[in-house]
């Protein structure tokens, strides 16, 4: 679903069912809904722990709530869903489940693409459990080269020639996670564009995760605005056809002030019984965005929430306030970045669909039902059919 106003495209977690590796680590049947069942409120007024409502508490090993997701994602008017994906190398996959019975069975018939989430697994990436020891690796990112790449590129071919694939001027979008970890990146995205060609594709949109630069607060705008477009432009260089912007820290720093957000990152640090570290959502929001938003080759993120606690307890960070109506303005704002673009470029990339252990979810929650999906419904002109 493309409409007018903005081509939402929400980043999707895979991580609700059970696989051999986290039984291992974690215990038996552990998936994300283990975080976030134990979570508790850490400050008056915050809202943990969160439950789902519609779908429930849901094991995605049953097609039925692919389906459900899809239909309640095109109420809000999102295009398609991007899946997390993780190739560890050697062929080594993990939690691969759900985005290959998409592909295989046609179901649901909703767009997607593909993310790859190219970063370490360790007991650090679900926060430690009790007695583990503070940071033990599950699996090592590696890259050995031509033939894994090729592996990787032809064990998702079959996705990649699906009508359902989200192009973006014909082109396969795809988008890494950590472009800098790839140690010859600009012969990765080299290769993977010869081997569409090869299959009969038009080659890859490749989009770069990419963090803002640290922002200083005696910079001027235009000062970190030239920091920030140098760091887009030498990704651009490395094959990248556009990045996904991430300001979330610096959002953080203009809100607290330099001060504060020093002496809160060593209390989290340190003593992380004594401080929660919170923000106000629309604040954050309103500080999120800079003028490069509104560049063709750069993609804004749209947040739908932002509360780590069900992972990480006192040493998350808390965005409080996230309701259907602070939402609907953070909807606002992001789609003002692309009012703009040409049409295939007016991307957002809606984080997330389902990172309930982040509190980056637009399902159904107990508190405020469909809320969230009715507001992007009505900011995107959806209308009821």
């Amino acid at each position: 679903m493309n409409t007018n106003k903005a081509r939402v495209i929400a980043l999707y977690l895979p991580q609700f069912h059970p696989v051999p590796e986290n039984d291992k680590f974690w215990g038996k049947g552990f998936t994300e809904w283990t975080n976030v069942a134990k979570a508790k409120p850490l400050f008056r007024g915050h809202n943990q722990p969160r439950i789902p409502a519609d779908l429930g508490f849901y094991d995605l090993r049953l097609p039925e709530i692919s389906e459900a997701q899809a239909e309640l994602a095109k109420e809000a008017g999102i295009e398609g869903f991007c899946y997390w994906h993780y190739w560890f190398g050697n062929g080594k996959q993990v939690l691969d489940m759900p985005f290959e019975r998409t592909v295989n069975s046609g179901k649901p018939d909703f767009p997607f693409c593909l993310g790859w989430a190219n970063h370490d697994w360790t007991t650090k990436t679900w926060e430690k459990g009790k007695g583990r020891s503070k940071d033990t690796m599950i699996f090592k990112q590696e890259y050995p080269g031509d033939e894994d790449y090729i592996m990787h590129f032809n064990q998702f071919l079959k996705a990649f020639k699906d009508d359902r694939y989200i192009k973006v001027d014909g082109k396969l979008l795809f988008l890494v996670f950590n472009p800098f970890g790839i140690p010859d990146v600009k012969h990765f995205t080299e290769l993977w564009n010869k081997l569409a060609k090869e299959n009969g594709l038009e080659g890859f949109h490749f989009v770069a995760s990419n963090s803002a630069p640290k922002l200083k607060l005696d910079s001027t705008t235009s000062s970190f605005e030239n920091d920030y477009k140098k760091k887009i432009e030498g990704t651009r260089a490395l094959g990248f056809d556009a990045v996904m912007t991430s300001n979330q820290k610096n959002a953080e720093l203009k809100v607290a002030g330099k001060f504060k957000k020093i002496l809160n990152s060593v209390i989290r640090r340190f003593m992380p019984s004594l401080y929660v570290e919170k923000y106000s959502y629309k604040k954050i929001i309103e500080n999120l965005y800079t003028n490069l938003d509104k560049r063709n080759d750069v993609y804004p993120q749209l947040l739908a929430g932002w509360d780590r606690s069900p992972r990480s307890g006192r040493k998350a960070i808390v965005y409080y306030g996230t309701t259907p109506e602070t939402f609907k303005y953070a909807a606002e704002m992001a789609v003002k970045q692309v009012e703009n673009k040409e049409p295939d470029h007016k991307i957002i990339f809606l984080n997330s669909w389902n990172e309930w252990g982040e509190g980056a979810y637009m399902e159904p929650d107990l508190e405020f039902g469909k809320g969230k999906i009715e507001a992007l419904a009505e900011v995107l002109d959806i209308k009821k059919v």
